[in-house]
């Protein structure tokens, strides 16, 4: 437990932190699953529209830093390339 009125703080901080990254993460992964369901169904439109709305969400989720821009781009190149695999 902590000793000092600064660690205390921290403890309570970051476990705000985790709530707020956690529900982001969630969001974003709920997004994702939208997209995954669209390309699955085959239907191109409903996936191109998923894929748009899921797109701010990933960003954001790279800018507010519970995920690596890197993966971000990878994820939505990915998601990109399939979604243009539709017949």
């Amino acid at each position: 437990m902590a000793n000092h009125k600064s660690a205390e703080k921290r403890i309570r901080q970051t476990a705000r932190r985790t709530e707020i990254n956690r529900a982001r993460v969630s969001r974003i992964r709920t997004f994702l699953k939208k997209v995954e369901t669209a390309i699955a169904t085959g239907d191109k439109s409903a996936a191109a529209e998923a894929f748009k709305s899921a797109q701010p969400e990933l960003m954001r989720g790279a800018t507010k830093g519970v995920l690596h821009k890197n993966t971000v781009s990878r994820k939505l190149s990915r998601l990109s390339s399939r979604i243009k695999a539709l017949g």
